[in-house]
């Protein structure tokens, strides 16, 4: 596998685009497309809050339908969340005018919204956008850029990768984007994720691949404990690699579901250390761990921590809190076997044995927790299993940026 340069692009036969189409923001781009010159197998995962926002609706209709896919149409600024039928009515609008400019059907047109929930769509600026979009696209590595530009809200900035594998002798690419910094949350989170992949594979491989890899990347990232209405993740494939279909419990399948993982564990980290106001990326890591399910619960139970990120933010290593949420995560364990180490680029530390402090310096404590990644290990000693979730520091640019979101 071979990270390269680009996004949703570099896989073959995939065009992009941003536009400005003046939704909510003023002076930047707020909506982007992902078009397949031929259509492609989908699959997708969605958010488990009961309040979904329309696209969600509309979405997983197709990929609960097996329709084919062929464009992805995403806007930022407006959730199209909680507006009833008249927002479900402005998805059909949306696809309509995406099929009538791309000459394609309108039920192979996903979509996407992230913004304000309980606002309409302006469907009239929509409308116009899709026109510009389809004028726009192009399959270069930076219409993919601009398209995860496109798509960000409170994002400081854009994340994207795509990477290589070879699969029967052909080289496949498999390329994605996302957006996230708040409301972001286990369970899926205002998070969204479009991959692309030239490789052929089948639906029900595709869908198994992207399900079972979503409980260990994006459902284990938290910024500040919201499930958004919003979340999706969709993967769309085209089969232009020309490889022999790949098809579960086959060596290619293997092959293929390590490079999704890969393509997933960058973006997901990527939204979890873009958080809103955020200073660091903040991973802990359960080991030692009787099973997986308690060491997910471990594991989420810290990175949610509003005690502990606020902690990370001060760059104070007060490990107490850590404890603390492990003992209310719900998974039993023996606190005074615990030992808790603190890592970044400025070192390493243990700052706990067997559940008690040891004698470490406050001051390389305090250089470590200063760095843009920092991590938290805990040794539970009772297994050999293991699980690492993702989040950030919790600051006062957080209720800076969400007390007037609004406005």
């Amino acid at each position: 596998m071979k990270i390269v340069k680009g996004g949703v692009t570099k896989a073959k036969g995939f065009e992009a685009a941003g536009v400005e189409a003046n939704i909510k923001y003023q002076g930047r781009t707020d909506m982007a497309i992902i078009f397949s010159k031929e259509p492609c197998v989908a699959a997708g995962t969605f958010t488990t809050n009961v309040a979904k926002a329309a696209p969600v609706t509309w979405d997983q209709k197709i990929v609960k339908e097996g329709k084919a896919a062929q464009a992805i149409i995403v806007n930022s600024g407006i959730a199209n969340a909680c507006t009833g039928a008249e927002g479900y009515g402005y998805c059909k609008d949306t696809a309509d005018a995406a099929a009538k400019e791309l000459g394609i059907s309108a039920d192979s047109v996903l979509l996407g919204s992230t913004g304000v929930i309980g606002k309409q769509l302006p469907i009239d600026r929509i409308q116009a956008g899709v026109k510009m979009l389809a004028e726009a696209k192009s399959d270069t590595v930076q219409a993919g850029t601009e398209a995860a530009k496109a798509i960000m809200t409170t994002d400081t900035c854009e994340k994207e990768i795509a990477v290589e594998i070879e699969i029967g002798g052909k080289t496949v690419t498999i390329g994605g984007m996302a957006k996230g910094s708040g409301m972001i949350h286990p369970n899926m989170c205002t998070m969204l994720s479009f991959i692309t992949t030239d490789a052929a594979i089948s639906k029900t491989a595709l869908q198994k691949a992207l399900s079972e890899d979503v409980d260990d990347t994006y459902n284990m990232i938290s910024v500040d404990g919201d499930t958004s209405t919003n979340d999706t993740v969709l993967v769309i494939a085209n089969g232009m690699a020309e490889n022999e279909e790949i098809v579960e419990g086959t060596k290619e399948y293997e092959v293929f579901a390590e490079a999704l993982h890969e393509i997933n564990e960058y973006l997901a980290k990527k939204i979890a250390g873009d958080g809103e106001g955020a200073t660091a990326l903040f991973e802990v890591n359960i080991v030692g761990a009787q099973t997986k399910e308690q060491a997910v619960l471990l594991s989420k139970a810290i990175a949610c921590s509003n005690l502990t990120k606020t902690a990370i933010a001060g760059h104070d290593a007060n490990w107490g809190r850590i404890i603390c949420a492990m003992g209310y995560s719900g998974a039993q364990f023996d606190p005074e076997k615990v030992d808790l180490f603190f890592e970044s680029a400025a070192g390493k530390i243990q700052i706990a044995e067997n559940g008690t402090a040891v004698d470490y310096s406050e001051e390389k404590a305090t250089e470590i927790l200063s760095q843009p990644i920092v991590t938290a290990t805990a040794n539970v000693k009772m297994g050999d299993a293991k699980a690492t979730a993702w989040g950030c520091d919790l600051t006062h640019g957080y209720i800076e940026i969400n007390a007037d979101y609004r406005s």
